[in-house]
């Protein structure tokens, strides 16, 4: 995609019909036109290779910083003050206003606008044209359906251009993309356009014909008032519901606002108080199935209170709304792994499809960027949510069922219940470790939070780091407890919510665990002498990373940031010394 150039050989005009002197003319008109537009494009050239050259680097001066709300470490894009000041009247005032520093979240608010998006603002005000779309950035992951024209990841990436250029006041470049909105808005999925309205919103001294545009599409959608409200301003809201009045469509019951029995219920969820939504269905206004209660926890209430209704087994998991959205298909739009995991072990089928033929992973590739699906992840860092999502619908298209797993260790069935609990709490702890965002998304699903850390001796000493040998660790006197055995229920089910989701997470567990560590093992029933040392050694790795992880949390007292990355080097630290073995 290009902007338009000041000049172009359009621009001249030719006649058969014209006198000599003039066709000489012409042409020599033409030739001084050809060679101003070859100085425009090598002047652009130059300018762009500012940003590009690594050759170049010692002329910035300034640059701007963009954070994520995705938790990635912030991003550095080094500018030029001179040419900002002469292209935006923004930057112009913001440095004669003296600014020190630029923080792109500061800048550009309403709107979340990542680095690529800024990117491309910044090749535009520096060459004036604009390059295509950034493969990876803009493309889908269901590349076997999808055209990559209209979906949301293209449809966000023109969202943050518009609102960083309008924001800059960039006006042509607002302009360009409005008008490349407007041409694919017909095939852009009724949810997107709802962001599409409230950007739109945003700019609407610039963008009032897309504003338009879309509000008109919205008023005639099947898109409730509840997500109307939750998603737009009251404004917009309004003037929405003024356009179904004047189209006929106020009288649709599914549109409208919902009855009190309804709205209390909502309301309940909102507060996250479960006992509330039990009393209000003692009094029988509804149910969860007529209110469609699941449907809005999924979509706007917290985890945690949606895996409550869904424990209260007083809704159908596959039910469907007003627009014939399974609750799953819900989950698959939010991107919020906890909840979507829930709905699967509680036997949500993936396989159903929405009124135009999606499916909940065929929702959630479309939703998610490619480059965020394909970004390889270290070990011990949050993995995408996007990814986790797409990896568990896959996962339940495979399979028949939650409970079918193809195999279990045999740690797990070890009629010794201090080795079993031993060994289910230190691979819990490995998996929390090494795939942090997988292990919570699990052990939350498990309720391990509502139970008790395993408190034997064995493992008191072996956190603590006192001094003990491997087989007095695993001889430990111990008596299982109530609690105990509660700790053990949840991280069964915390193992196999990872074996069954996350197979690639668990391989690696097993691979660093392997037969060495045997339940954390049977000392007993070690027959060579060269296997009880391998032993003995994987259980002292396991015991300094214990230590230095303790340790490490209480000297920094940045409990989570310290956890994540000294479990992770430790957990590499005793693989790496086993695997010379």
């Amino acid at each position: 995609m290009e902007a338009s150039q000041p000049f172009s050989d359009s621009d001249a005009t030719s006649s058969s019909l014209c006198h000599p002197g003039a066709v000489a003319a012409t042409a020599a008109g033409q030739t001084v036109a050809a060679a101003e537009v070859a100085a425009l494009s090598r002047l652009s050239e130059q300018l762009g290779s500012l940003l590009r050259s690594p050759g170049l680097s010692f002329c910035y001066d300034d640059r701007i910083t963009v954070r994520s709300s995705g938790g990635e470490p912030p991003r550095v894009v080094p500018v030029h003050r001179c040419l900002l000041a002469a292209r935006s009247p923004f930057f112009r005032d913001k440095f004669a206003g003296g600014a020190a520093a630029l923080e792109l979240g500061e800048m550009v608010d309403g709107f979340e606008v990542g680095c690529e998006a800024l990117e491309a603002v910044l090749q535009y005000i520096y060459t004036g044209r604009l390059e295509e779309l950034p493969r990876g950035v803009a493309e889908c992951v269901d590349d076997g359906c999808c055209r990559h024209e209209a979906c949301w990841p293209v449809v966000h990436f023109m969202l943050q251009v518009l609102h960083a250029a309008s924001t800059f006041e960039i006006n042509e470049l607002v302009s360009l993309f409005q008008r490349q909105l407007l041409s694919i808005l017909q095939k852009v999925a009724t949810d997107d356009i709802l962001t599409i309205l409230l950007v739109a919103n945003l700019n609407n001294n610039l963008c009032q014909r897309l504003l338009t545009k879309c509000i008109g599409m919205v008023a005639q959608s099947d898109i409730d008032y509840v997500a109307l409200k939750k998603k737009l301003p009251p404004d917009i809201v309004e003037q929405i519901m003024q356009s179904r009045s004047k189209f006929g469509l106020d009288g649709q019951e599914s549109l409208e606002f919902p009855d009190k029995h309804v709205k209390s219920i909502y309301g309940a969820l909102d507060s996250d108080d479960i006992e509330l939504v039990k009393l209000l269905l003692e009094e029988g206004g509804t149910t969860l199935d007529n209110a469609k209660a699941l449907h809005y926890a999924v979509a706007y209430c917290d985890s945690k209170i949606t895996k409550e209704l869904l424990s209260l087994g007083l809704a159908d998991v596959n039910g469907r709304d007003h627009r014939h959205y399974t609750v799953l298909h819900s989950a698959a739009m939010r991107k919020e792994p906890e909840i979507i995991m829930s709905l699967l072990t509680m036997g949500a089928r993936p396989f159903d499809h929405t009124s135009d033929g999606r499916t909940a992973l065929q929702i959630s590739k479309r939703l998610t960027r490619s480059t965020d699906y394909y970004r390889s992840t270290e070990q011990g860092k949050p993995s995408p949510r996007e990814q986790l999502c797409i990896e568990m619908l896959e996962q339940a298209e495979m399979r028949d069922s939650f409970m079918e797993v193809t195999s279990v260790p045999v740690e797990m069935i070890n009629d010794n219940l201090q080795e079993r609990l031993l060994y289910l709490e230190s691979r819990v702890w490995l998996a929390e470790s090494l795939f942090p965002t997988e292990a919570k998304a699990a052990m939350n699903n498990a309720n391990v939070d509502g139970t008790l850390k395993f408190k034997s001796s064995c493992l008191t000493h072996l956190i603590s780091g006192n001094k003990r040998s491997a087989e007095d660790v695993v001889k430990a006197s111990f008596k299982m407890t109530e609690e105990d055995f509660s700790r053990m229920e949840a991280l069964t089910k915390t193992v196999q919510l990872g074996m069954h989701f996350f197979p690639r997470c668990s391989k690696v567990i097993d691979r660093f665990l392997g037969d060495d560590l045997s339940g954390l093992s049977i000392v007993e029933h070690i027959n060579t002498e060269e296997r009880k040392n391998r032993y003995n050694e994987i259980l002292e790795e396991i015991n300094k990373a214990f230590t230095q992880d303790k340790n490490e949390k209480a000297f920094s007292g940045s409990a989570a940031s310290c956890s994540a990355a000294s479990s992770s080097k430790s957990a590499r630290a005793a693989r790496n010394k086993v695997a010379k073995k």
